[in-house]
This record gives structure tokens, sequence and C-alpha cells, in this order.
């Protein structure tokens, strides 16, 4: 019988040896392509014809683009599976993967990078709070703490965090922000079991905004999500609301953002993600009250090992069973 075949669209860093492995049952390939149009002409061109799953990565964008009903149409027939290493998939249209006949089911991997990425989203609350970007700018300029001195900070002790989106990302921060004393409201599309939600306070939409002296964006951008957090939302907000994201940059209209930062409305942001990365809007770069970190939630050897590990055993169990360990939410009655 002719042996199944894996595709690799990117590129492993550490978990080498395991991808290595899967050579006891399938043949690995690549391919030559070097943008979306040299890849879509191999897949017609049948030069990927065997393969029954592949292996993606974020970088692999620069490769194929967006993984949308264009790119999934032209994908060889055999191919069935698709193991994105990443916990948002945001780059892949699972509509269409769906819509597809026969169906190319997705996984991803979902809580593998929850630790670190709440790390950084304390780091983020913590620095936005305290203004510790400001005094980190004027000391590089050799003006020590600056003339004039930064705004006074503020202790997290007793501050209402509100997360938008209380998924694994947003219950591993719960934990964490209480350590540091702060009470803990969440909002999400449906309410959380009492176990899970583990003391937190379901609040809807509009009281989380009305309520929270810090809001962390913690929810996937879909459709639904896109600039879920824009202008009108601002007004809603207490005066100097912090606010953070370590989600998708788009879940929150940035032009917006900037105008409530120079208006005072917002006391300070700590972002790792950004609507149009790498390009970051202008009057984020410029505002001393700002704390920018370029998208390294997960920029961890730990994470990034445990990420690619998860992702090949997505790819093992599509190769040996048929199955993916953790195909995503939208496919789960397929």
């Amino acid at each position: 019988m002719t042996r199944p075949k894996a595709l690799l669209l990117g590129k492993i860093d550490h978990a080498t040896k395991t991808w290595a492995s899967l050579t006891d049952i399938a043949d690995l390939v690549t391919t030559h392509a070097t943008n979306r149009r040299e890849f879509i002409q191999e897949c017609k061109d049948g030069k990927l014809d065997g393969v029954v799953v592949a292996y993606r990565t974020f970088g692999s964008f620069e490769i194929t683009g967006q993984f949308d009903a264009e790119l999934v149409s032209a994908l060889p027939k055999s191919m069935l599976f698709l193991a994105h290493c990443g916990a948002g998939y945001d780059q892949v249209d699972v509509h269409a993967c769906t819509q597809r006949n026969p169906p190319l089911l997705v996984s991803n991997v979902p809580t593998a990078v929850d630790d670190a990425t709440a790390d950084v989203n304390m780091f983020l609350i913590l620095g936005a709070l305290r203004n510790f970007n400001a005094g980190m700018h004027a000391l590089r300029a050799g003006q020590f703490r600056g003339q004039p001195a930064p705004r006074l900070g503020h202790d997290p002790e007793g501050k209402v965090l509100g997360i938008l989106g209380m998924g694994g990302i947003g219950r591993n921060l719960k934990r964490k922000a209480e350590a540091f004393g702060m009470k803990v409201v969440y909002h999400n599309r449906r309410k959380l079991s009492e176990a899970m939600a583990a003391g937190a306070e379901y609040v809807g939409f509009e009281e989380l905004l009305a309520r929270s002296d810090v809001i962390s964006l913690n929810l996937p951008l879909n459709p639904h999500t896109r600039h879920i957090i824009g202008a009108a939302e601002f007004a809603k907000m207490k005066d100097g609301v912090v606010i953070v994201n370590t989600a998708r940059g788009a879940v929150m209209d940035e032009a917006a953002l900037v105008e409530a930062l120079d208006s005072g409305k917002v006391y300070s942001a700590g972002l790792d993600v950004f609507e149009e990365e790498p390009k970051v809007h202008p009057g984020l770069v410029r505002n001393p009250n700002v704390l920018l970190v370029p998208h390294m939630g997960t920029w961890t050897v730990e994470t990034q090992t445990a990420m690619e590990e998860w992702a090949i055993a997505n790819v093992r169990q599509a190769l040996e069973r048929g199955t993916l360990k953790s195909i995503v939410p939208e496919q789960a009655d397929l």
C-alpha cells in the first residue's frame, strides 16, 4: 500500500525529533513554494497528492497566505486534516474548511499557551497600572526618572479586573491577578460552571465595561469579535481605565484606543498584539503611557516546544486513527 504523506508548512524549531519520528507511519514532505501563487500551483500540479495531514505554523502565512476558500479548494483531495501550531487560528477560515468536500478538519493547541500568555498578560497589567513605560524610556534617554517625573501609578490591590473571554488564558490570568489582590469579573458568551469560574463573578458585557478598573481582552478573533472594543465601548468605561490586550489586535479598534488615550479616558494600555502586525499604529508608539510588546506572549522555549509537540500529536493521531486530539470547537460535531 502507498504510505500516507504529512506536509510541513513552516519550520519546527524544537520538536524536530518528534516530527522525524513520524517516518514510522508516513512520508514527510515539504513545499518548495515561496509564495501563495506557487503553492496553489503545486497543489494543482499534483505535487502534494497523497498528503493526508498538514502541520502549519503562523510563519507559513508568508508562503500560503490565508487558509481561505480559494486555498482550501486547491488542496489535494487526499488532505483531510490541518494541524495548526497555535491556540488562535484566525489565519484559517474554518467555515471554508468545513464546507469543502470532503471537509478539512482543523486542530489547534488550545491550552499549551495558557501559562506563558497569562504571564505576559499580568506583566502588562502591572506595567500599565504602575506607568512603568514612561520611566523606562526616560531612563534610557539619560534622564533617570524624567523631567517632569511620570504620573504616579496605581496598585493592583483592590482593583476590579474585567476579563473579556474567560477561556484557558483568562482563567489562568484570574489566578495570577488574585495573587495581587485584584477582584475578577468576567464576560463570556456563556456563563461558566461554578467550578470553572472558581469564584469569578459573571457579568454582562455592559456591566464589565462600566465596573472594571482594568480590562483584559482574552477572546479569539472572528467576525463577531472584530472591533468588539471601539469608541462606543470606551465611552462606557470608567475614566482612567487600563486596557490590556494579549488576544488579537483586531478585537480592538486601535484608532479609537489612541483617541481614548489622548483624551485621558484611558489611563494607560499594555499591548502584545496589534491590528496590522508588524505595523503598529503611530499613535501608540508615540504615547509614553502605552507599554508595547511585539507579540511575545508565547515567546519561551518551554511553551513553543509544548506547542510543537501538541501539534505533532495531532498529526500522529490523524495518521493513525483518522481523528484529531484537539479539533477546533466549530467542528466538534464533525
